[in-house]
């Protein structure tokens, strides 16, 4: 049984992205030129490249141990990372609301944040009431929630205009749009993130640079950041504590992949991730999570790995494009290595080093990208042993 290709943005819902050829996010469009008006919009995606740099260590073993107290060893060189062995630390999962073949985020406020199978409409149900809708010519490609805020971007269909993006004040009730004639507007696609009372997304710059722009929620100002090189882009922004990460990528072929941190006009490269490697990227208090693609003809099988300090850790394969942070630690998905095994939510953080916080039901099973919701992660299993749709507290 194969596995499907599914689409890795976070509010895609699940079903509409298991339909979706995972080709349809390695396409590069070129990134400004002499004549900008020639030149097609970037893409949230690059091309990949025929091979890393420098092939990953092998992995860790895949059977996770139990540990009531586990320590984390020191970390090896860049070239020899040490293999963080997972514990056992399954979290108290429970139905989410609805059906599975919708994609539902809850929050820690008693919040939901409901897409379509289609994608054609959503649904933002609280304590409070509800809201939503459709939009005719448009679809849900981001739904993203946290505690605070809710962010529901809005492209259109032919790809002809840019991105709306609906964000809810969930203390008030109050929302407002971000678009195409805002201060600082948005593109047509790009990435969108958030996080720490901010929101990530690309706009346009000086020789329509494709540039990072960042949004203060509470004040509704936006600010453009940094600007990818003369045809270059960007995908897979996420937001930590710790700062903003990216995926660029330049315009050769095939194109060459780097993950940055990024500080308003500065982007600075990861320390120790293969040239043209790196796929998924978070910056952490002490160092980052990222992942890389072993095999560019498989760029779903990813391997990640992390740095606490000096040190660097193996963490095993996993998913491309389901990294995600969520109350205070990353979270990637792992499919099944041996017949027979589940698939499983894998968390990882400094403190508590590796750990299986979620495994599927019986028999063959994918995992969706799993969604934060601030204190709350929601997770989508399609497995032989049946379906499911759940919901687990962080903290």
């Amino acid at each position: 049984m194969r596995r499907p290709t599914y689409a890795v943005r976070a509010g895609l819902p699940l079903a509409l992205a298991l339909a979706l050829a995972l080709t349809l996010a390695l396409t590069l469009a070129a990134c400004g030129s002499d004549d900008p008006a020639a030149d097609p919009e970037p893409t949230s995606s690059p091309t990949t490249s025929s091979a890393p740099a420098s092939t990953p260590p092998s992995s860790p073993s895949d059977s996770p141990t139990t540990s009531d107290a586990p320590t984390l060893p020191e970390g090896g060189p860049a070239d020899e990372p040490v293999a963080a062995t997972p514990t056992d630390a399954l979290l108290d999962w429970e139905p989410a609301p609805g059906p599975v073949r919708d994609s539902v985020t809850r929050n820690g406020s008693g919040w939901s944040l409901t897409v379509t199978r289609s994608g054609g409409s959503y649904a933002l149900d609280g304590p409070d009431g509800s809201s939503g809708g459709a939009r005719s010519g448009t679809r849900v490609s981001d739904a993203l929630i946290d505690d605070d805020w809710a962010v529901v971007v809005l492209q259109d269909q032919a790809e002809q205009r840019p991105s709306s993006a609906e964000v809810t004040d969930l203390a008030t009730g109050t929302s407002f749009t971000i678009d195409g004639r805002s201060d600082v507007p948005t593109t047509t696609g790009g990435t969108w993130a958030l996080g720490e009372g901010r929101v990530l997304y690309a706009t346009y710059g000086p020789g329509r640079a494709y540039c990072l722009a960042a949004l203060d929620l509470a004040t509704q100002r936006s600010t453009r950041g940094w600007c990818a090189e003369k045809r270059q882009g960007f995908n897979g922004a996420h937001i930590t504590p710790a700062g903003d990460a990216l995926q660029t990528f330049d315009d050769s072929a095939p194109a060459c992949r780097t993950l940055v941190s990024v500080s308003g006009d500065q982007a600075t490269p990861f320390e120790g991730v293969p040239d043209c490697s790196g796929w998924d990227g978070q910056v952490t208090d002490d160092g980052a999570v990222w992942s890389v693609i072993p095999k560019e003809n498989q760029v779903e099988n990813a391997h990640f790995y992390a740095r606490v300090g000096d040190g660097y850790y193996d963490l095993g394969p996993g998913t491309s494009g389901t990294l995600t942070w969520c109350g205070g630690a990353s979270y990637f998905v792992r499919d099944p290595q041996r017949e027979g095994e589940p698939a499983a939510l894998m968390r990882w953080s400094a403190d508590d080093g590796l750990a299986v916080v979620y495994e599927s039901p019986g028999g063959q099973a994918f995992l969706g990208e799993p969604r934060c919701g601030g204190s709350t992660m929601t997770v989508t299993a399609l497995a032989e042993g049946g379906d499911e749709q759940v919901t687990a507290a962080l903290s």
